[in-house]
């Protein structure tokens, strides 16, 4: 009969089964739909990261141009300075030159009066024919003494004549130079202005093309974390119909099957009482020396006398009072023993509910390891792919290793981990528990704070809000 029961049971199992296997195929479906978007929501979010680190390169090097171009600036606003005092200068000079032009020509003038003079007197002996005239020695001495000091003061003129000459020409060479020098240096920085200015334009320009890409790239990111959400509400709904339809199912094998129990210990019970009633009826038949049977009426009487004080159950059973109340055991709950099942669904029902107090008072200890374990690796490197705690981990890794030194088993990628543990509202968020996102995942310290791989350029690090981005699940582990 229990043979029976169980086949019973399984048939209808396998039913309910086939019912749920459209349900079922569905929800595959969806979690292969959603490890894609997963996929595309992290090479998106990997993408955002090294747009800005590549704008943040190109801000700093627009900042150091900047830095060049108002250094340039103030050269040339120097240079300007002394472009104007240079002017000044060069007007000072030109005042010079004339002055030291007319002294030249007038220097020229009296030196040519002179010589003609000389010549006019007496040709080249004029100096000679001076003192041969003098009457006597004395007017001799005086005269050469003067054609010496006339002589001196020719040569000081001619000396002078050649040095005002020289002075021009200096004056001349050092205005040419100074003008040329100035004028180069000034096209130089504005040459240099120029150039720094398109450099800026194109770094700007191209920074603006990384804030687009980052919007656009903001934009992808958001549709695929809404794409997950409704996803994954769609594949709990789907699994709550499929527990459901399960539940049911068995709910209707496990009555089916206590129906079918109970039909067939009927009829096993009356056909028992039958063939009882047609036992006791052939042992009590007499029959003649013929064989004819003889009724028995005083037997008849005695025994409907004695069936005065019998009593019977529902089944037609007689009942020993006397014994019964030896013979049957009853349990805490009033409930008679049965030896195939002693214990009842209320005791396992207790038990399972300990065992699960227990283990949630043990989990918030072990939370707080997880926490412990977890920031000690602060500041070491974010690397793609990586699962190392010390030479670089992504996001998902990193909550993988972590979670493995206490022997929690996690898959690799930050989708497949959104439905591992047992999943908790926010608001009772314990340390240790796995904080999940689109595309990321993070390790609960408490307080709203989390520790986590965040991206290339913060590596592993504590951040004091949470719910910094949209929370899509939060899982207990341990």
């Amino acid at each position: 009969m229990k043979k029976r029961i169980v086949c019973l049971t399984l048939a209808l199992l396998m039913s309910a089964t086939q019912v749920v296997s459209v349900s079922a195929s569905r929800e595959d479906e969806l979690r292969e739909e959603q490890a894609i978007t997963s996929q595309q929501l992290d090479a998106t979010y990997s993408r955002m990261d090294e747009l800005a680190y590549a704008k943040s390169q190109l801000e700093n090097e627009i900042s150091e141009l900047d830095s060049n171009l108002v250094s340039v600036m103030v050269s040339i606003d120097t240079l300007k300075g002394d472009i104007d005092n240079k002017e000044v200068d060069i007007i000072k000079t030109k005042q010079d030159l004339a002055k030291a032009q007319k002294a030249r020509d007038k220097q020229y003038e009296s030196m040519k009066l002179r010589i003609q003079a000389l010549y006019e007197q007496g040709g080249d002996a004029a100096w000679f024919q001076m003192m041969l005239n003098s009457e006597d020695l004395s007017e001799l001495l005086t005269r050469a003494e003067n054609t010496q000091q006339m002589y001196e003061q020719d040569r000081k003129n001619l000396d002078k004549y050649v040095n005002t000459i020289n002075e021009v020409n200096n004056l001349k060479t050092q205005y040419e130079s100074d003008k040329a020098e100035l004028e180069e240096m000034k096209a130089s920085y504005e040459q240099q202005s120029y150039d720094l200015q398109c450099q800026i334009d194109q770094k700007k320009s191209e920074s603006a093309d990384y804030e687009n890409e980052i919007a656009y790239a903001q934009q992808q990111a958001t549709e695929y974390a809404n794409l997950l959400a409704e996803q994954t509400a769609e594949i709990q709904r789907l699994e709550a119909e499929r527990i459901a339809a399960e539940e049911e199912a068995r709910r209707q094998a496990e009555e089916e099957a206590a129906r079918q129990a109970a039909e067939e210990e009927a009829a096993a019970k009356a056909a028992e009482q039958e063939q009882d009633s047609e036992s006791e009826e052939e042992e009590n038949v007499e029959y003649d020396e013929d064989g004819n049977e003889i009724e028995n009426t005083d037997d008849a009487d005695d025994e409907s006398e004695a069936d005065d004080g019998v009593e019977y159950d529902e089944n037609g059973d007689s009942v020993d009072n006397a014994g019964a109340s030896d013979d049957v055991e009853y349990d805490e709950y009033g409930n008679v023993i049965d030896s195939d099942n002693t214990v009842s669904p209320d005791d396992y029902e207790s038990e399972q509910s300990s065992d699960s107090d227990s283990s949630s008072s043990s989990g918030s200890g072990a939370g707080s390891s997880v926490v412990d374990f977890a920031t000690q690796f602060v500041g070491n490197p974010y690397v793609w792919g990586g699962t190392s705690l010390t030479g670089g981990a992504d996001c998902s890794g990193f909550t993988q290793s972590v979670y493995a030194n206490f022997g929690v088993s996690l898959p690799r990628t930050s989708y497949e981990q959104q439905n591992a543990g047992t999943e908790v509202s926010y608001a009772d968020a314990q340390p240790g528990d796995l904080i999940c996102y689109g595309g990321h995942v993070a390790i609960y310290m408490g307080n709203g704070r989390i520790v986590h791989a965040s991206n290339s350029v913060d590596g592993i690090k504590i951040s004091d809000n949470a719910a910094y981005r949209t929370i899509v699940s939060v899982r207990r582990l341990v």
